[in-house]
């Protein structure tokens, strides 16, 4: 309303100039238009414009077409699209006192609702997110175990985006996500651990051999009671493992007569007397 109005009265002063003097309309004619130019603002889709008058905030322009009182009144302009920041590496020290080097990716976006309180209640917003992300790392990462920061990542990135959303929510910032990137370890952590899941391997592999020779051990006993319950059962294994091992003509085989072989002697022996 305020604009039609001084256009209004910019119009009353160009007719008057007009009647008056056709030097001074010319040279009026140039400053309104001039003054035309400089009040056009073009708000794209994803930006709001927060006016201020004579330095009190007055409201805010739409995406579009906007005018504004030239020398009076200033548009600062607001971008609504989400932010991604890196959030710098930090090396806090862990709950069980192990120095870690953290960095992260935060995401927010300015509220569309609230684009003023970016500009005023806040120097500079992107900075603010910045150090009060830092901040935060350092502090959660602190009442953490190291096991609790390697094995669940995303429970202390959660905690990380709430703290810095509910903090920021007076600035105007909606805080989307945080991300933790990257945690690197000392070196001599490095060691113990790469030698802590290398006995862990060792172990498994025991266990698994362990269990592998005890049902080995299982079956063979059932082998023998199998073949000790037949006659003559020992005999025909024993032929069978001179006939896997003959297939090899490089082979010495001694072999060892069993008892039982000359038990069918005793009895032909018996019958003869």
């Amino acid at each position: 309303m305020s604009v039609v109005i001084i256009a209004l009265i910019a119009i009353i002063i160009l007719f008057l100039s007009l009647l008056l003097s056709p030097g001074l309309f010319v040279f009026l004619l140039f400053m309104a238009i001039f003054l035309a130019i400089i009040s056009i603002r073009i708000i794209y889709q994803y930006e709001r414009g927060v006016v201020f008058t004579l330095g009190k905030y007055t409201g805010l322009l739409n995406p579009g077409f906007n005018l504004i009182i030239p020398f009076i009144q200033r548009a600062n302009i607001v971008d609504l699209r989400l932010n991604v920041s890196d959030v710098p590496a930090q090396s806090p020290i862990t709950k069980d006192n192990v120095s870690i080097n953290v960095d992260a990716v935060i995401y927010y976006r300015v509220m569309k609702d609230q684009p003023q309180n970016s500009i005023i209640k806040v120097e500079d917003y992107r900075y603010a997110i910045s150090q009060l992300a830092q901040t935060t790392m350092r502090n959660v990462v602190g009442e953490m175990l190291l096991d609790e920061i390697l094995s669940n990542r995303d429970e202390a990135s959660k905690k990380i985006q709430i703290i810095v959303d509910k903090a920021s929510d007076p600035w105007g910032i909606k805080v989307e996500a945080v991300e933790l990137k990257h945690v690197e370890l000392p070196e001599s952590m490095k060691t113990v651990m790469a030698k802590g899941a290398e006995a862990e391997r060792i172990k498994r592999a025991v266990i698994i051999k362990s269990l592998g020779e005890a049902q080995a051990a299982k079956v063979v006993s059932q082998a023998a009671e199998i073949i000790s319950s037949v006659e003559g059962g020992l005999n025909l294994r024993t032929l069978q493992g001179l006939g896997s091992i003959a297939s090899d003509t490089s082979n010495e085989v001694l072999f060892f007569v069993p008892v039982d072989v000359l038990r069918p002697l005793e009895g032909y022996r018996k019958e003869k007397k």
